[in-house]
């Protein structure tokens, strides 16, 4: 295995960033477009998981690591995700009831 087969160049991590930057400008122009809430919290949402999925694999360098590391960086997200999900919702929900007249 050759090294530039091994490694990525400088070209993959500027594109990259670029995608990311570009990612991050459409998401201060949705931001500030009159869009309906749904729809502005699904934009968010699934740009807010590309840019993640990109960080991951090209800036952890998970895309050279085995299927397993991959794996449990993946679910240890997602389990972090779970647990801060089960403990904000209901003081969300609480406080919501509580602005309502």
């Amino acid at each position: 295995m050759t090294a530039s087969s091994a490694q990525p160049g400088y070209k993959l991590y500027w594109t990259v960033w670029a995608v990311l930057l570009t990612l991050t400008l459409v998401m201060l122009l949705v931001d500030q477009a009159p869009l309906p809430r749904l729809l502005f919290v699904v934009v968010m949402v699934i740009a807010m998981l590309v840019k993640a999925s990109l960080i991951g694999i090209y800036y952890m360098h998970l895309r050279f690591e085995h299927m397993a590391i991959a794996l449990m960086v993946v679910v240890g997200l997602l389990v972090n995700a779970a647990v801060l999900y089960a403990l904000i919702v209901p003081d969300a929900l609480q406080i919501q009831q509580m602005s309502m007249p």
